[in-house]
């Protein structure tokens, strides 16, 4: 690699909460230095459970003076770092944070949103949601979350609060599986809430089938992030219906 000669910046955050909602995914909130991210990118994470290996994840929270952070993070095939920060995680850890960079954004041209979250992609969304709360004319969002199944909508109660408290937002739930599977998620079960959206609220089909039944985008910014294969999907299905490549962004 070549020596540009720039040092790299980086911050350091301290755990101060660490939260499993599934057997394969956390939330973990932490506090330290403000790191001057914009809402919508990623950031380069290490972790001390493997200090030498570092991987990317974006802020759910829009950046903070205060030094406030939080990710999602779900495990990966194989994925130490990932199966680390679900299992392993606990208060006290201390995180470098480094490189922000990115391309999910939206413009102040006031025109309508739309979000096409996968998973964890929801993260990045979150921010810009948040960020977007602040402005005294938000644009409309429609936000797509999807999943495998029901469970799998990890955020679902928290955006059902948010769709009622925000008169721009509406919050499309979406599953390929109306039926949870038969084995059980000890955490999903520890942490499961009455709040949230109900079975009548959610679509079921893919997030690329689903976003493109609703027609051409020809005037709106689209946002995808997800899975590689789901942005893939994604963006063939929204371009085939219609909406102009040059209007979409992604991770």
């Amino acid at each position: 690699m070549q020596n540009t000669g720039v040092e790299q910046q980086v911050w350091t955050a301290t755990v101060v909460e660490h939260h499993r909602l599934r057997t394969d995914l956390a939330v973990v909130r932490l506090e330290g230095e403000f790191v001057p991210f914009t809402a919508g990118q990623s950031v380069s994470v290490t972790v001390p459970q493997n200090p030498r290996v570092s991987r990317r994840y974006s802020p759910a929270l829009p950046p903070s003076l205060d030094g406030k952070l939080e990710f999602h993070v779900r495990t990966v095939p194989a994925g130490w770092i990932s199966g680390a920060i679900v299992g392993d995680t606990a208060p006290g850890d201390q995180w470098q944070i480094s490189e922000p960079s990115g391309r999910l954004s939206v413009d102040d041209s006031g025109r309508d949103i739309v979000m096409v979250a996968g998973g964890t992609g929801l993260a990045p969304f979150r921010s810009i949601i948040l960020e977007l709360a602040r402005r005294p004319r938000p644009p409309r969002v429609y936000l797509f979350i999807g999943g495998r199944h029901p469970r799998d909508l990890y955020g679902s109660d928290m955006l059902w609060i948010l769709a009622q408290q925000l008169d721009w937002l509406t919050v499309v739930p979406v599953v390929e599986n109306v039926q949870d599977p038969e084995w059980a998620d000890e955490w999903y079960e520890a942490t499961r809430v009455d709040i949230g959206f109900g079975p009548d609220d959610i679509i079921e089909g893919t997030l690329a089938e689903v976003v493109s039944s609703y027609g051409a985008y020809t005037d709106h910014q689209v946002l995808v992030c997800g899975s590689p294969a789901m942005v893939r999907f994604t963006l063939r299905s929204l371009i085939d219906s219609g909406t102009p490549a040059g209007a979409i962004q992604f991770e």
